[in-house]
């Protein structure tokens, strides 16, 4: 051992941001072990490295005892004594070592333990790094596969799994390929690190908003409720803190240039923006848009909704594989049974929407709205009929 040692002990510590005393430590205690295993069995071996000369000191300590029990770790008082007049019963005896005594089996198993150690080292400083960042959106590389259609990241100081459930379908990853992704969790286990990302977090998808759309990054439209099927469809419901912002047009732009760059980050992923509202009720009409549907009876409690739909609005309604239903029923956190009508006109809707936006229990009900609704345009003027007897006579 010498300073060159040292040396380059320091800068592999500064190449790996490892703690240069922490990497001493260990390596004095990688040491230790080689030395107890292979030259000195069953004894207490204490190493200690000059951390400027790089000077290696091998000590065995024993014990001081009036009756030996474990003759490789203790030494009677008086022997002890001959030694060291001043010594106890209890106390501990440093006895140096030749340090050439070591074996190539002991320099082997050094360099494994050392390996063992830095690579320990380096696993927490990982962990140190990214535990703090679960929930961030990072920007990595595509490191490898494999047959289990895992894709591993590198994150620039540590490398992250991204299962087949957290990938955009259809996506094609190619190693060296740049990405963003999210970090859902950090975990340190027996091997180390657990960095899992994901591509199909609706939180990647509000990313990608707050970046490409400024009134969103301002808060002036705020996101309300975000449902994802990653790779193909996704609604977002917004509303406007500004009465004189469309939120739904701040969000698409001129020629739907802010969505599509937000899709072309996603695999032209298709983004449904619709206008979140207090009500439950059209909440649910305008999360199934663009189908046109009829009454909704809402029940809070149980958090169902039954919706009507015409017949030709339902298959709209439902979309393709169910998928428009099934986003709108994670959109809203309602479940949604659409009921299937023969027909659902457009006044239907419009009185539905008016008796939604109401609380007033004492108001009239459905049918008793439209048959005001029918007959405030069906009543006859209020000018005498020239049929009517009784003005007859009053003219004559």
């Amino acid at each position: 051992m010498n300073k060159d040692f040292i040396d380059a002990l320091n800068q592999l510590a500064t190449e790996r941001n490892i703690d240069k005393e922490q990497l001493l430590t260990s390596f004095e205690e990688a040491l230790e072990q080689a030395y107890e295993r292979n030259v000195e069995p069953g004894k207490i071996i204490e190493v200690q490295v000059d951390p400027e000369s790089g000077e290696i000191d091998v000590l065995v300590v024993r014990r001081v005892v009036e009756e030996i029990e474990e003759p490789e770790q203790e030494i009677l008082l008086s022997e002890a004594r001959d030694l060291d007049p001043t010594v106890e019963v209890g106390m501990e005896m440093e006895f140096p070592v030749d340090p050439d005594r070591f074996t190539r089996i002991a320099v082997q198993t050094t360099k494994q333990v050392i390996t063992q150690k830095i690579r320990e080292a380096e696993r927490t400083v990982v962990f140190n790094e990214y535990k703090d960042r679960a929930g961030d959106i990072i920007t990595a590389v595509v490191s490898r596969t494999d047959n289990k259609r895992n894709v591993f990241v590198d994150l620039g100081r540590g490398e992250a799994i991204m299962p087949p459930k957290e990938q955009i379908q259809g996506e094609r990853y190619m190693v060296g390929m740049r990405l963003k992704v999210y970090v859902m969790k950090v975990e340190l286990g027996s091997r180390g690190p657990s960095i899992l990302v994901s591509r199909a977090a609706p939180e990647l998808l509000e990313y990608l908003m707050r970046q490409e759309i400024p009134e969103v990054a301002d808060e002036t439209v705020e996101l309300k409720a975000v449902a994802r099927e990653a790779g193909q469809r996704s609604k977002v419901a917004v509303i406007s803190r500004n009465t004189n912002i469309d939120p739904i047009g701040a969000c698409i732009g001129h020629r739907g240039a802010r969505i599509q760059a937000v899709t072309g980050e996603l695999q032209r992923e298709r983004v449904d923006i619709i206008l979140w509202d207090p009500n439950p009720r059209e909440f649910i009409r305008n999360a199934l848009s663009p189908a046109k549907v009829g009454n909704i009876d809402v029940n809070t409690e149980t958090g169902e909704a039954k919706v009507n739909v015409g017949n030709d609005q339902l298959s709209l309604a439902i979309g393709k594989g169910g998928q428009n239903v099934r986003l709108a029923a994670k959109l809203t956190g309602f479940k949604i049974d659409l009921v299937a009508s023969e027909h659902v006109s457009d006044l239907d809707a419009a009185l539905q929407a008016v008796a939604s936006r109401t609380t007033d229990t004492n108001l009239p009900t459905d049918d008793a709205k439209r048959a005001a609704f029918e007959a405030l345009f069906s009543a006859a003027p209020e000018t005498p009929d020239a049929a009517d007897p009784e003005t007859e006579s009053e003219r004559a």
